[in-house]
């Protein structure tokens, strides 16, 4: 009995297939090809949109905190687009664009789960009834 057999394997050869293309080729399933100037470009554009954020929370350069909240929010979300392009490499020409419809999708169900929890609670406190200093004083 063969080594080959011991493992109940046969030791057939492999049959190959003649296509009319490359066989690691496939159209339309093609990889970018990640290189070290994109990996740089990313890292980079990272470390900026990180950095700016954290200067006006440290420097307090806003007096108003809605402020700064939004341009943190707006980094935030270009933070975001550089990691999915530069480090995810998701385009609109990867798998036919079949990749970016599923992110738009996950994104979108996101979006309204947190805009509809922030909903529920904002209401909720909003509606709670009104405690009086003594039901205050005596609370655990």
């Amino acid at each position: 009995m063969s080594a080959a057999n011991v493992h109940g394997s046969d030791a057939r050869p492999v049959e190959s297939h003649v296509h009319g293309h490359d066989e690691g080729h496939h159209d339309g399933d093609e990889l970018p090809h990640a290189s070290l100037r994109g990996y740089l470009i990313g890292f980079l554009l990272s470390v900026f949109l990180t950095a700016i954020p954290f200067w006006l929370v440290i420097g307090e350069v806003f007096a108003d905190k809605r402020i700064t909240t939004a341009i943190i929010v707006v980094f935030a979300i270009a933070q975001m687009l550089v990691h999915v392009v530069y480090f995810l490499h998701l385009d609109t020409r990867s798998q036919a664009g079949w990749n970016m419809l599923a992110a738009i999708f996950t994104i979108v169900l996101v979006v309204i789960a947190i805009s509809g929890s922030l909903w529920v609670m904002y209401h909720m406190n909003a509606n709670m009834m009104p405690m009086d200093e003594h039901e205050l004083r005596n609370q655990p």
